[in-house]
């Protein structure tokens, strides 16, 4: 089982290029109260809601919204440190990511950047799948790049966006349910389309 190797837009490669920063972790990102997991009902609300016709697929959506969420954060965090130190990383993303995330976070040390300021998301789960052998979600994100930010440490200044990096676009995210939890096992950022 592989990840989706995350491709960026000419305007993006530009910018991580120029910061250190892979195309795995272009959009990623949290810290603003829409990047807090949502909750699930709580066990006493979901017996009494069972009674009440609730829709399993929503709550599987719910599930994989807040497992992304959680995984946004927790990234947004490393990139604040450019370290992963401190961070649950590992308890929301595949091995494979995680090998993404560890390398983007070495890049950064290297130049010297890290994140700053908060990145918006507007995610929805557009695929759901609970009749694979692994179940399987795809999720979409509106990304919004208007308070976020890549800081150099060692210039002490803020690295601005390539001219041509539109501030809001998709990116697409797939998740798998191991051992009944929800894992991030792919970024994209190829389609290109604003949002």
């Amino acid at each position: 089982m592989t990840a989706r190797q995350t491709r960026l837009r000419p305007g993006v490669m530009a910018l991580y290029a120029a910061v250190g920063l892979s195309v795995a972790l272009t959009g990623c990102g949290g810290g603003s109260d829409d990047a807090r997991p949502q909750a699930l009902p709580s066990r006493a609300s979901s017996a009494a809601s069972v009674s009440a016709s609730v829709d399993p697929e929503a709550v599987e959506k719910a599930a994989v919204l807040a497992a992304y969420s959680a995984m946004l954060r927790e990234q947004m965090a490393a990139y604040r440190t450019a370290s992963a130190e401190g961070t649950e990383l590992e308890r929301y993303v595949t091995a494979d990511a995680l090998g993404q995330i560890r390398n983007d976070l070495a890049r950064m040390r290297e130049a010297g950047t890290v994140v700053r300021g908060e990145l918006a998301h507007d995610p929805e789960v557009t695929e759901l799948d609970m009749d694979a052998q692994t179940p399987t979600a795809t999720l979409s994100d509106c990304v919004d790049l208007g308070r976020y930010e890549t800081y150099d440490t060692k210039a002490r200044k803020v690295i601005p966006l390539p001219t041509e990096q539109p501030l809001r676009y998709v990116m697409t995210a797939t998740a798998q349910r191991w051992d009944g939890r929800w894992m991030v096992t792919g970024l994209d950022t190829r389609d290109g389309q604003t949002c």
